[in-house]
């Protein structure tokens, strides 16, 4: 049994005449997906697998298929012939374009057996000098196939050798998914060791020397080597140039290759290693930019030691992917499209970045900022290039921040993605650059904002696929795409506020009783048939739904937000749009909620300087106004009109009738019940009108906190919600105001009627009514969503919303067939995006991924629902 050894990423090519036996060779070796062959290609074109005057649409469509699998990183495999060169070049170019290793499995049987085989083929017979042909061209082509670009070349002669072959995939070195860490990786060393034994120190792990073999004139003796291990097994990632410039370079070669060695690290090279490389193998290289110091240390190391390190960085591999795809360490970074995969393009890109082919004022190469347009989905951690500070920029983030320069050695530790530094010791080396450049003052803002500038059509067109933590993958179809962006490109606030929307509400099951449409009993046995113990019964205000984004001050939110107009936050409507016409109002309620939050001890306990608050703001006519008077006011008023002038005419009627008066009497109680219907319709919009000149006659009702700097506060009860900010009621009572609520306990009798007769008294008084939640944030029922709230509004307030005389007997039995499913579906998926938007933003991911939420949940407000739901 022979094994063949394939790399797992690799366009294979199998290579042979007509009946060598490729398409049996490739059933027998790869799944049939991996498989592209030439004879399917022409069976799709023209119903033929072995018409060669298809031959040329086939191969474009076999290219094709190539092409899109080698993109996606796929092991491919080219059932063809192959054995003529302008064959070959496309697909050798197409594995050259992707970084796929080109292999050739080449069956080179004698052509008599070929002949012979194609003879016993129905319908595929062919010419004894078409075989011949083929044979001969592939024993030229062997010649030259690794001049023409194929890594790996196996030849097979006989039958029995092909019928012995094994084929085995072999892991890509720079493949570690399977490994999960954790990980602490280290930025830019050079030579800094006593600052690397620091930073060690503070991330956790435990110095230990080892005895290890040495041999010292031809003598083995025993020496120690300093190692760090960590108690919980983390491990270090060196992101290479551990060498120049500084003070300790062969103590920090020694270091860093003992913990690779000892399997508490690993290691991926630099540039600067490999320029010390070739200057100890002996080859020519300009001595510059601290190589000098690496040449001194290194020339009084013993010669053993110097071949074990030469040989060290000849081991080391360009790159390395990580934690199932999710982490991608490289000196200097990595672009999507070659992450995972081998090339010479791949290597460079990983030691020395992208250059422009420019060199700058200060003589060093421009480079091309790739992690500007960075959309890959692996975070990518690199050095390279010294920065001041780690920042996050599209899912990457450079670690190097310049120890040597007198900055700092900084780890980030992951998956946890805190960051680690300790302060230089001193500055060890001059740079050609400044670490700090100077900057305008406006534009002191981090790069992943200077980056949010700008929003691409194209993240928010089409059906998009979003995943969230809470009900995983959510799709948004193209035409809600399109009219969310209508909507948001029209009128929706500066997108750097625009962190979240909020979900729509159900309301509850159709009440048994008979004049009610809503009462808290169903909400109580929705909560019941899942599992839930105790809810809480929140005062539902009359107002309008507002999302309060606030900073501690304009400072806070030009460096949390990258807003530069001096605003300290933004109010806005559940549908993105700002809530305020009068800025100056606005900017009154925002001063007056940060001072309030301040005296309540709020930003000292969030320990933030910014927070996102879920609130109405009352008066309903305060923002709804011209609906109200437009729509309401004219419905009520016109109704009382004609109803008091027809019952007026049907009373004089009664008065001056001569015969039977009952269909007269009975047609004015008709009307003297719509009338009183109208009535109460009029009163019920009045409750929530009133005059504001000025924001002391606005009330902010808010009940949700929703997240602060490093949390969203999905983890809290919404006891604590509504605790903490009762606190802001209670520090300005004059804007702020309590919501008021009950906790249930959903199996006593007594706590469910308690509620029932609270809900009866506020909504008897004119509140809208209540909503009905899980006392948790979240709740889940076999690891599904369930309703995160019910909204159970009055019989007054429902007038509102299903016309005056909606308790009227047909119309209440018309009502109670209502469908909730739809509705409730939405309101889960809403509630998924809106806080997977607060959770990115939480986590610094770029706005882009942010937005995306955000505005999912707008696109799935085009959905038909009855809106009177």
């Amino acid at each position: 049994m022979t094994v063949l050894q394939i790399p797992e990423f690799a366009l294979v090519l199998l290579m042979g005449p007509s009946g060598a036996g490729k398409s049996t060779f490739g059933r027998r070796h790869f799944l049939p997906s991996e498989v592209v062959s030439s004879d399917h290609c022409r069976e799709m074109v023209c119903d033929d697998e072995g018409s060669q005057e298809a031959n040329v649409a086939a191969f474009k469509i076999l290219h094709m298929v190539v092409e899109a699998r080698l993109k996606l990183g796929r092991f491919t495999v080219v059932d063809a012939t192959n054995v003529e060169p302008e064959a070959r070049r496309p697909l050798i170019a197409l594995a050259k374009k992707y970084h796929a290793f080109a292999v050739a499995v080449v069956l080179d049987l004698p052509a008599e057996l070929c002949i012979a085989r194609n003879d016993n083929r129905a319908g595929r017979a062919q010419s004894q000098r078409y075989v011949e042909k083929q044979a001969l061209n592939l024993r030229q082509s062997l010649k030259r196939l690794e001049k023409d670009g194929v890594r790996y070349v196996h030849i097979f002669k006989t039958p029995e050798a092909i019928e012995s072959l094994t084929i085995e995939k072999q892991r890509l070195w720079t493949n570690r998914r399977d490994d999960h860490g954790p990980f602490d990786l280290i930025g830019d060393i050079h030579g800094c060791c006593d600052e690397l034994r620091d930073l060690l120190a503070g991330l956790g792990y435990c110095a230990e020397s080892v005895s290890v073999d040495t041999t010292k004139d031809g003598i083995i003796t025993e020496d120690t080597s300093e190692i760090y291990r960590h108690p919980e097994g983390r491990r270090v990632i060196f992101l290479g140039d551990f060498v120049d410039r500084g003070p300790k370079v062969l103590e920090t070669a020694k270091l860093v290759m003992n913990m690779t060695a000892a399997g508490t690290a690993l290691c991926v090279p630099g540039n600067h290693e490999v320029k010390l490389l070739k200057h100890l193998d002996g080859r020519q290289v300009r001595v510059s930019h601290g190589l000098e110091q690496s040449i001194a240390e290194f020339s009084s190391a013993p010669p053993e030691f110097v071949a074990q390190f030469r040989e060290f960085l000849r081991g080391l591999v360009s790159h390395y992917v990580l934690d199932r795809g999710r982490l991608v360490a490289a000196h200097a970074g990595l672009s999507e499209e070659l992450q995972g995969r081998t090339s010479g393009v791949v290597r460079s890109f990983a030691l020395y970045g992208e250059t422009t082919g420019e060199t700058d004022e200060f003589g060093l190469p421009v480079r091309h900022p790739w992690a500007r347009s960075y959309r890959g989905k692996a975070v990518v951690v690199y050095g390279h290039t010294p920065v001041p500070e780690a920042e996050w920029l599209n899912n990457t983030i450079c670690v190097d921040t310049g120890c040597v320069y007198g900055g700092k050695l900084t780890a980030l530790r992951w998956p946890e993605r805190e960051l680690l530094s300790v302060p230089a010791k001193r500055v060890y080396c001059e740079p050609a650059k400044p670490l700090k450049m100077p900057t305008a003052a406006e534009d002191q803002r981090s790069d992943q904002q200077v980056a949010d500038d700008i929003l691409e059509l194209a993240d928010v067109t089409g059906k998009m696929l979003i995943e969230t933590r809470l009900s995983g993958r959510l799709a948004i179809k193209a035409e809600q795409s399109a009219a969310a962006l209508e909507t948001m490109s029209r009128f929706g606030v500066d997108p750097r506020w625009l962190i979240y929307l909020p979900p729509t509400m159900s309301p509850p099951e159709t009440s048994a009783l008979p004049v009610l449409l809503e009462h808290p009993a169903e909400a109580f046995q929705y909560y019941e048939k899942r599992g839930v113990k105790t809810v809480i019964c929140e005062e539902k205000h009359m107002g309008s739904r507002a999302i309060v984004v606030i900073c501690r001050d304009a400072a806070a939110a030009k460096r949390r937000f990258g807003v530069t107009d001096g605003s300290m936050g933004l109010v806005y409507s559940r549908s993105g749009r700002r809530f305020f016409k009068d800025l100056s109002l606005e900017a009154e309620l925002l001063t007056r909620l940060s001072v309030a939050a301040e005296n309540a001890a709020i930003w000292a306990e969030l320990k933030s300087d910014w927070m996102v608050i879920d609130a109405e703001i009352l008066p309903w006519s305060f923002k709804a106004g011209d609906l109200i008077q437009r729509q309401y006011a004219s419905v009520g008023d016109s109704g009382k009109a004609m109803l008091s002038s027809a019952l007026t005419i049907i009373d004089s009627a009664i008065d001056s009738a001569t015969g039977s008066r009952d269909e007269l009497i009975s047609l004015s109680g008709k009307l003297a019940e719509r009338l009183d219907s109208v009535t109460r319709y009029c009163e019920a919009y009045r409750r929530f009108v009133w005059p504001v000149h000025g924001l002391t006659d606005l009330k902010v009702a808010p009940f949700h906190l929703l997240a602060s700097e490093g949390s969203v506060h999905t983890d809290k009860n919404h006891v604590w919600h509504l605790s903490i900010l009762k606190r802001l009621a209670e520090a300005d009572p004059a804007v702020f105001q309590e919501t008021k609520f009950r906790l249930v306990d959903i199996h006593s009798a007594d706590s469910k009627s308690e509620a029932e007769t609270w809900w009866q008294e506020i909504t008897t008084a004119g509140a809208e009514g209540m909503v009905v939640k899980p006392c948790s944030f979240t709740a889940s029922q076999q690891g599904k969503l369930i309703q995160p709230a019910l909204k159970v509004r009055g019989a007054e307030y429902l007038r509102l919303i299903y016309g005056p005389e909606y308790l009227v007997a047909d119309n209440l039995e018309r009502l109670r067939a209502r469908s909730l499913s739809t509705k409730r579906s939405l309101a889960i998926r809403e509630f998924s995006l809106g806080l997977e938007a607060l959770e990115r933003f939480v986590r610094r991911e770029p706005l882009r991924k942010v937005h995306e939420c955000v505005f999912g949940v707008l696109a799935l407000e085009s959905e038909v629902v009855d809106v009177r739901l």
